[in-house]
């Protein structure tokens, strides 16, 4: 595992607080904008019914996921300008062999699938569903681009371009390999916990392991972007799927 060196030691308590706050300002954000919808459309019982609602109106998950992304725009730029974390020079440089990242993010998917089938688990869906589950046609596939390209670019930009890279620098000059082990950990646990989706939090605890990984070999974020895309996009198909066949 390649230890971290940027030439500039980046503020990491205060870059992980900026993470946390643009965190906390994308929910915001997300509310404002349901809210404001909610007003226009009418919705019938207002937040309260929309917060309990099992299956959303498309509007509201756009809207929540796009408020989400400002929140965490926000903090990547505050980690870049304020923080001093210096940007990978090759973070968004792309090399042939990429392509195998995104069979990478699918067989990922696979096999915690397969690592989850012997529970019986009966509520595995229950976040796809909450998503899409009001979404036909054209708002479908605008949720489904989201989901499939854009949740993945923010997320690995701000997950492991940002926290993950500032908890390296941090912790490799003292404890070196072992060090940067540690980041790789701890910012797997932080993006796990972010989805707030418990029964889903091993198999993405284990995706964080594997994506903040990739960057720390790599030094780019292209491969960890597109094996998260490859991992989001086999549910998707497995969404798809259904629709049609049942």
């Amino acid at each position: 595992m390649t230890v971290t060196k940027d030439k500039k030691q980046p503020r990491v308590v205060a870059i992980i607080v900026m993470a946390l706050a643009g965190f906390v300002l994308g929910q915001v954000v997300a509310s404002l904008g349901d809210a404001t919808l909610v007003a226009v459309t009418r919705y019938p019982g207002g937040m309260a019914a929309l917060a309990s609602a099992t299956a959303p109106p498309w509007w509201a998950n756009t809207v929540g996921l796009a408020g989400l992304w400002v929140g965490f725009g926000v903090a990547i730029s505050l980690a870049h300008r304020r923080g001093g974390l210096v940007a990978l020079p090759d973070a968004w440089r792309a090399r042939r062999y990429d392509a195998g990242f995104f069979l990478l993010g699918i067989a990922l998917q696979l096999l915690v699938g397969l690592a989850y089938l012997p529970f019986h688990f009966k509520n595995m869906n229950a976040p796809v569903n909450h998503l899409f589950g009001a979404a036909h046609g054209a708002s479908f596939a605008l949720l489904a681009v989201m989901t499939v390209v854009g949740a993945p670019l923010m997320e690995e930009w701000l997950f492991r371009g940002v926290v993950f890279r500032a908890l390296d620098a941090g912790l490799s000059p003292h404890w070196g390999r072992g060090g940067t082990a540690l980041a790789v950990t701890l910012s797997a646990a932080i993006f796990a916990a972010a989805h707030a989706e418990w029964l889903q939090l091993p198999g993405l605890f284990f995706l964080g392991l594997v994506l903040a990984t990739l960057v720390a070999r790599t030094r780019r974020l292209v491969p960890a972007v597109l094996t998260h895309v490859g991992f989001n996009a086999l549910t998707m198909a497995s969404l798809v799927s259904q629709r049609l066949y049942h």
